[in-house]
């Protein structure tokens, strides 16, 4: 159990809470969702069907579960760069190899993410130029520069400015043949200049892109939104007080883009300033809670599963995309999953999940980790 006096300095090294919360929000995305819509079919009951409509994206305006997945990712993006960027400045790094870093970073994550949407297939003129690997290379990249070249109030203030901004865009300048404060799928202004600057296909939903132009700009606050947790986790105050600190800042931003989304409604789609806060709070929540039990308490043990897909994160992203783990498990499942009845579907997501998981578990046991 880690103690609860004051520190001499910073913490710098690895927290392991942080892998974790990636892993355990990876988990989502990675056949977790799959389960969760398994046991509904499996066992239709009021409960499971209230889970089945949180693992399900809002079509539009509101929030569920599903809708933090991908700005939770990208906060725990933002909580690390104090970790590295300014502990490497710190220790005296020089900032011209840092950069190159950050260019080669965004660079190669840019480029898997094409690989993601079908570049392979060499169908160019179909090929979806923004996607989450893009945008995830995008926030990295801008808020790692603004924590190189401010200091953490001078972050706190970009992240605030930007989600200002991005509402005065929004609501404040008009788009043609709609006008101004529009936030219809068809009518807002992310979703027009999309149209007007992104070759289609447009993805999820028929008007603009999920991880289109704008609306990257409020994703880099949410990433910008981590960091300032991350130099919060590394400050001198004592364990206690970094857990208090983060479920306060958490409610805060919850009330606050609750407020907010009174007027800028709440819209993952185009990721509003609300939707930022609502799902910032969440993320410091949870961060909190990972935290506390982790490093504070020590309990480590039961969260090795999530820690596992958290050091291999973009590679099970990867993996699932471009191979079909369910080939591997119709190897040793075949003939036996059928005996199973009504079982069956749920038994065999849980088994697709558990063949990725293994593949990742030799990963780490390797100690082979892609690292972009």
């Amino acid at each position: 159990m880690a103690s609860e006096t004051k520190p001499d300095s910073p913490v710098s090294g690895r927290l392991a809470s942080i892998d974790a919360l990636r892993g355990f929000d990876m988990f989502w995305i990675t056949g977790g969702e799959e389960l969760i819509h398994g046991l509904h079919r499996t066992l239709p009951r009021p409960w499971t069907a209230a889970l089945h409509t949180q693992f399900q994206h809002v079509p539009w305006e509101g929030f569920h579960f599903y809708d933090l997945i991908f700005p939770l990712f990208m906060f725990v993006v933002g909580v690390v760069l104090p970790f590295s960027l300014t502990r490497r400045l710190e220790r005296g790094a020089s900032r011209g190899a840092l950069y190159r870093h950050l260019a080669e970073r965004l660079l190669v994550l840019f480029f898997l993410g094409l690989i993601y949407n079908g570049l392979l297939d060499l169908r160019v003129h179909d090929l979806r130029i923004a996607g989450v690997l893009q945008r995830i290379a995008l926030g990295y990249f801008f808020a790692a520069l603004v924590v190189m070249n401010t200091s953490v109030r001078g972050q706190a203030i970009v992240t605030g400015g930007i989600l200002v901004v991005y509402w005065a865009i929004l609501m404040l300048i008009p788009v043609p043949a709609f006008g101004a404060g529009v936030l219809t799928p068809e009518g807002n202004m992310s979703a027009f200049l999309d149209r007007k600057l992104l070759p289609q296909p447009f993805c999820c939903y028929h008007f603009g892109d999920n991880e289109g132009i704008l609306s990257t700009l409020p994703a880099v606050a949410t990433t910008l939104l981590g960091a300032l947790a991350g130099h919060w986790l590394r400050s001198r105050a004592t364990p206690k007080r970094k857990v208090a600190g983060l479920a306060l800042a958490g409610i805060a931003c919850l009330a606050g883009g609750e407020l907010w989304g009174l007027a800028f409604p709440i819209i993952k789609n185009i990721w509003t300033s609300s939707y930022v806060l609502v799902a910032g709070g969440w993320s410091l929540l949870l961060l909190a809670l990972f935290y506390w039990i982790i490093d504070v308490r020590g309990w480590r043990r039961w969260a090795f599963f999530f820690t596992v897909i958290g050091m291999n994160a973009i590679t099970i992203y990867l993996a699932r995309r471009l191979f079909n783990f369910g080939t591997i498990t119709a190897i040793f499942l075949h003939g036996f999953i059928d005996v199973l009845g009504p079982a069956k579907p749920l038994f065999w997501d849980f088994s697709v999940l558990m063949t990725g998981w293994l593949f990742l578990y030799f990963l780490y046991r390797q100690k082979i980790f892609l690292k972009v």
